[in-house]
């Protein structure tokens, strides 16, 4: 197993409740792909260092989690299509 850590950049104008949903499916698609979730750190809201899809600010979560090799790729493919995420990024930690 290796550690992972996920940084998703969820768009601000949305309610509460789908920021929550967003992230909640987030941590579906690591456990379905054998994931195992150690730390999830929310930023809240913070302003984005360039504008993306003309917003200004952005909800960051961290979260970090176990899993094999092939997982993260899975998980990045079915992050890419989510509407309310902006950006995100994945990389393996070393030990």
């Amino acid at each position: 197993m290796n550690k992972y850590e996920l940084c998703v950049v969820v768009n601000a104008k949305i309610e509460e409740e789908e920021r929550v949903s967003t992230i909640e499916k987030v941590k579906e698609l690591i456990g379905r792909f054998g994931g195992t979730i150690t730390n999830i750190d929310d930023w809240g809201k913070k302003r984005l260092a360039y504008e993306i899809q003309k917003m200004k600010e952005g909800y960051y979560n961290f979260i970090h989690f176990d899993a094999e090799s092939t997982a993260p790729l899975e998980i990045e493919s079915r992050i890419r299509i989510m509407d309310n995420v902006i950006r995100f990024l994945c990389v393996k930690q070393e030990d």
